[in-house]
């Protein structure tokens, strides 16, 4: 199964995990609503379900209202690795420190759900993959229904 950013987000706060304050928008309207209510900077990002968003465009941080539409309908038009781009996520801009790399997925070959981390993480995860396999991490859950139990 695979989720966009926005409800990866819902969950998150579910749990009680912090994010940065925002949601998803269809509209340009929705958009600047939310900028207003967040504060600028905020940053804009394609909800598409492939990576390469930011450097396919799908992502930038705006400073204010103009730069917000503008951006807001150009990145509404883009066609990401074959998808279109039909709502945006606008979050707080955030000053990131240290950015890491954390996915769950499936391993098809193990027949096992796998936790993939990387302390290398960013927009460049495959870089790293190819160069510096050994800076990512993978636990594997053996089939136990929690982390605790597959330790």
């Amino acid at each position: 199964m695979k989720i966009h950013e926005y409800q990866a987000r819902s969950l998150f706060a579910e749990y009680g995990i912090p994010i940065a304050a925002g949601d998803v928008a269809q509209t340009p309207d929705e958009a600047l609503a939310l900028a207003r209510k967040t504060g600028f900077p905020v940053v804009i990002k394609a909800q598409v379900l492939v990576g390469g968003r930011g450097k396919a465009g799908g992502v930038k941080v705006v400073l204010d209202e103009r730069t917000l539409i503008e951006e807001f309908n150009r990145i509404k038009n883009l066609t990401i690795k074959g998808y279109r781009v039909d709502r945006l996520l606008v979050a707080k801009a955030i000053d990131i420190k240290k950015e890491y790399y954390v996915a769950v997925t499936i391993d098809n070959v193990r027949g096992d759900v796998v936790i993939i981390a990387s302390a290398d993480g960013g927009v460049d995860i495959e870089e790293t993959a190819r160069t510096d396999p050994e800076k990512i991490l993978k636990f594997y859950t053996q089939g136990q229904k929690t982390l605790d139990e597959s330790r």
